[in-house]
């Protein structure tokens, strides 16, 4: 069956990192673009990161500089290096998967990740 779960969330304290992962199985994520996004609370969802399949990347505006996407083909894993966190970064984060030529479409269940002292 395809899937895509998430895995590395947790409580961190600011200014700390987490390194989230997204295992995909039941396809090749190779000819997929792989993303990150988040939801908080009450607001609206929010796209943090892109790894396109030439490897290159695109952030959105609160998290440029502090994360970092990734990608290993091989294994059909995607990866998102949290630094320097922040409280506003508190959020449920979630996988996705989006193929190019007919933008076929998977999504994890989501990874808390909780940023307090």
């Amino acid at each position: 069956q395809v899937q895509l779960v998430e895995s590395g969330g947790g409580l961190v304290q600011p200014g700390g990192s987490l390194r989230l992962s997204c295992a995909a199985s039941g396809f090749t994520s190779s000819n997929y673009v792989m993303s990150w996004y988040r939801q908080a609370p009450e607001k609206e969802r929010e796209l943090v990161a892109s790894v396109f399949t030439h490897g290159g990347k695109t952030y959105g505006d609160s998290v440029k500089g502090r994360f970092t996407a990734s990608r290993d083909n091989v294994y059909n894993t995607v990866y998102l290096q949290m630094d320097s966190l922040k409280p506003e970064d508190t959020a449920m984060y979630y996988c996705n998967a989006r193929r190019i030529f007919d933008q076929n479409e998977y999504w994890g269940q989501g990874t808390q990740d909780t940023v307090s002292s």
